[in-house]
């Protein structure tokens, strides 16, 4: 199943997305407060209406972000950094998410801002102790698109990285969820500015597989359902401008598209 999250007449309200004409298309009202595997009864058809007509809220409202760094060989390679024997952890706050079609503001305290593609790994169920050994599809309740925007001199500067990843609009999240997909087959994200290719990797690339990852996680950090797991960037990132036009897309997930601007006073 595919849905996304956006505003009603009523407030925000959750809807199941069906490709309609080659567009995909809001066709029913799903339940409150987020469509889970026990939670997913329709609530009510409505008039098909493509996503481009809706206000879009980022699908998922999460307790936390958690995100891999440098989970593609190219990327970490890209940035003169090592390979990571272990999985690089980091938190973006919630207060860092922005909807599809929101502005990303680059701060006045920072002279390089990135984009990052990635998707996203929405959790199901509270995770603790989780093996990769184990059938784990049953923790992942879907994935969607996610852009890591990030200030890079000052992830430099700072040493750690809470400050650059963190900033108000840095986690650009959407349109949709997926539920059925599996991404060790191998999903393609590209990722392009002012309609450039900037960015195109594969899931199958991963250095740290998702198995491995919620393993390595769970282990420190109990994950609670609607929980999101950015998983890692492939090579090409690189600086916006104001007024650029950034979008993350695989082809299951749509198009993640947002528009930059300097931070306002």
């Amino acid at each position: 199943m595919k849905y996304c999250r956006f505003q009603s007449e009523n407030g925000p309200a959750y809807g199941q997305v069906e490709v309609r004409d080659g567009v995909y298309c809001l066709t029913s009202r799903l339940p409150s407060p987020w469509p889970s595997p026990g939670n997913s009864t329709d609530v009510g058809p409505c008039t098909p209406q493509p996503l481009s007509q809706l206000t879009l809220l980022p699908p998922v409202e999460p307790s936390k972000i958690l995100c891999v760094g440098r989970n593609y060989r190219d990327h970490a390679k890209e940035l003169g950094n090592e390979v990571p024997a272990e999985p690089l952890l980091f938190f973006k706050p919630p207060s860092s998410l922005l909807p599809p079609g929101g502005i990303i503001r680059m701060p006045k305290v920072s002279e390089r801002v990135d984009f990052e593609g990635e998707v996203a790994v929405i959790i199901a169920k509270r995770a603790r102790k989780l093996s990769r050994h184990h059938d784990l599809r049953p923790w992942i309740h879907g994935y969607t698109l996610a852009n890591d925007v990030t200030a890079r001199d000052l992830q430099k500067k700072d040493g750690q990285w809470t400050r650059a990843k963190g900033f108000d609009t840095f986690c650009p999240v959407g349109p949709m969820v997926d539920t059925s997909l599996d991404i060790t087959t191998g999903l393609t994200i590209e990722t392009l500015v002012n309609g450039q290719l900037r960015q195109h990797g594969s899931t199958a690339d991963f250095i740290f597989t998702l198995p491995v990852l919620l393993e390595y996680i769970t282990a420190a950090i109990t994950l609670e359902p609607g929980d999101l797991l950015l998983t890692g960037t492939p090579a090409g990132v690189g600086p916006l401008s104001p007024g650029d036009i950034v979008e993350v897309s695989i082809p299951e997930l749509g198009r993640l598209t947002n528009s930059v601007q300097p931070d306002e006073d």
